[in-house]
């Protein structure tokens, strides 16, 4: 078994190089590049003379094509890394921070993935993959032993209830970081009038959808966690800074969706939210490093 979880981590390093080289791709396409233009121009006194200026356009679509290619790569090794550790260590692998953000990195490229196709905006890799790739270069950093085949401690013997509880978590943070890089995007796009971005009432749209995939999910987290805490600690919630983190970034999103379906608001008030709720996703996600509490096995 030693030998597959030698080889999820192979997959894992493949995956890795192609999703941060996809990252690459989509900002050289998303930032565009200036040409200089020449023209001629007629002075006042009848002379003729050169002008030139700067003018900004999309990047090669080359560069778009190519990352979403290297996206798909990269979503396909990290699902091969996941099920060959599945596989090696026997269990599903959520159990430290190496595999549960392998997991995360593998949700949010397949999302981003599924936004590209519907919607057909490849800008949004830019961010999207960034994260991702992120994403890769931390799980690079972590304790190198998190790689190696262990057993689950006893409250992570629950092993059906785990995968659905910190599963659902994962794939409702690759969905809040969809939103994350629509809300940034429509904010560019909105100030600048940048004319090869998406419109913003396309971003406004593809944050809101990606809200309402995320928000229930993340909801599912939080109840199936209570569930869990009952059958491993005795209560259903404990006041953990996990927890209370987790039930923070819900109440954000309830009110985006809240301020967005019965008070109306669009545009750049839903965005800032957005990203004050991609703030608090981020402090969930990495907030028992510093304050420690039930969660903190396995730097989850």
């Amino acid at each position: 078994m030693d030998g597959l979880v030698r080889f999820s981590f192979y997959l894992f390093a493949g995956g890795s190089l192609a999703i941060i080289a996809a990252a690459v791709m989509y900002i050289v396409y998303a930032v565009g590049r200036v040409r200089v233009q020449r023209s001629q121009v007629t002075t006042s006194t009848g002379h003729a003379i050169q002008a030139s200026s700067l003018h900004a356009e999309e990047g090669p679509i080359g560069f778009a094509r190519w990352g979403t290619m290297l996206s798909l790569l990269g979503a396909l090794a990290m699902g091969g890394a996941i099920i060959t550790r599945w596989i090696g260590v026997e269990h599903f692998p959520l159990s430290n921070m190496y595999e549960y953000s392998m997991m995360f990195t593998f949700w949010l490229t397949v999302v981003h993935l599924i936004f590209e196709r519907l919607y057909k905006v490849r800008q949004l890799g830019a961010i999207a993959m960034t994260i991702a790739a992120l994403m890769c270069l931390y799980i690079w950093s972590l304790p190198s032993e998190m790689r190696e085949r262990a057993d689950l401690i006893p409250a992570l013997q629950a092993n059906n209830i785990m995968a659905f509880h910190v599963g659902s978590f994962t794939l409702a943070y690759a969905t809040f970081a969809i939103s994350f890089g629509a809300a940034v995007l429509f904010l560019i796009a909105e100030r600048r009038q940048i004319n090869w971005l998406p419109s913003p009432e396309m971003l406004d749209d593809v944050a809101f959808r990606a809200v309402t995939i995320g928000f229930p999910l993340f909801t599912l987290g939080l109840i199936l966690g209570s569930v869990w805490a009952h059958d491993a600690w005795g209560v259903y919630w404990q006041w953990d800074p996990k927890e209370t983190a987790a039930l923070f970034t819900w109440l954000v999103y309830a009110v985006y969706l809240h301020t967005r379906t019965l008070r109306g608001w669009t545009g750049r008030r839903s965005a800032y939210v957005l990203l004050f709720g991609f703030a608090a996703t981020i402090f969930t996600y990495y907030g028992n490093y510093f304050f420690g509490g039930l969660h903190a096995y396995g730097g989850v």
